[in-house]
């Protein structure tokens, strides 16, 4: 069955004041696809996911979004960023904050129909926070606050989710029913999320992205030992969990 190119990036090159952050990206991800960036920190996993979405301009090279520029199709993708302490401090319900994710689709400028209400009520419920939508966000824990901006993420109903560090103060039985949340929801959108953990690598996972500078793409759900030599750097030990095992995978790119 024939799947169309979602995401693509041809020789794209970032660089922050002349310092190389990401050199000679080329990566096509097909739609459907379940995809787990992962690296070190400050090895460029976020630049990759802004440039996709269009908040960053790559230095050289082009990037597609849905088979176009991202500026044009951004609206159609759904972002979770990561976990911020700053979000707390907005003055705003949990239904409010999901909203949020409703103003690009909203004719009415920042004033949201029924229509509109009613998607962001149903969405807290897919994520377990139904009971919660007249809450202060200045009132949740971190784990709540996760799934409120997951929810806000999910409220424009994007053809592809990207996720930041999804699984930031989040404890592990949480993880797993975000995961298979996320599972779910791969059935009718493309997953693409960001981990510094290996560990978190699921049984829904697809592809496997790993950024250090320069990135290496595998179409494959897991990582073997002659991968890790391609996927890792030296500097980037990661936990794996294999078959249900935990262990710990040291390579070189």
């Amino acid at each position: 069955m024939y799947k169309r190119t979602v995401i693509e990036l041809d020789h794209v090159e970032f660089s922050f004041n002349k310092a190389p952050v990401l050199m000679d990206v080329n990566v096509k991800i097909l739609e459907g696809d379940f995809v787990a960036i992962i690296g070190p920190n400050g090895g460029g996993k976020t630049t990759l996911v802004k440039l996709i979405l269009g908040l960053l301009k790559p230095t050289r090279g082009h990037v597609l979004l849905l088979g176009e520029r991202p500026e044009k199709t951004s609206f159609r993708a759904g972002y979770m960023p990561q976990y911020a302490t700053g979000e707390k401090g907005f003055p705003i319900t949990v239904l409010e904050a999901v909203l949020l994710g409703r103003l690009g689709l909203t004719k009415k400028g920042p004033f949201f129909s029924n229509a509109d209400i009613q998607k962001a009520k149903e969405v807290l419920g897919l994520v377990g926070m139904a009971g919660l939508f007249k809450k202060k966000v200045g009132d949740l824990s971190g784990g709540q606050l996760q799934r409120v901006l997951l929810a806000r993420a999910l409220v424009s109903d994007p053809e592809i989710l990207f996720l930041d560090e999804p699984m930031a103060s989040i404890d592990v039985g949480g993880q797993e029913r975000l995961f298979d949340l996320l599972g779910r929801l791969n059935e009718r959108m493309t997953i693409v999320f960001v981990t510094h953990d290996v560990g978190l690598l699921s049984k829904y996972v697809k592809s496997v992205i790993c950024v250090n500078q320069r990135v290496h793409f595998h179409n494959a759900p897991e990582i073997t030992k002659d991968m890790s030599r391609l996927l890792m750097a030296e500097s980037c030990p990661m936990e794996l969990v294999a078959h249900g095992f935990p262990h710990r995978v040291l390579g070189k790119h």
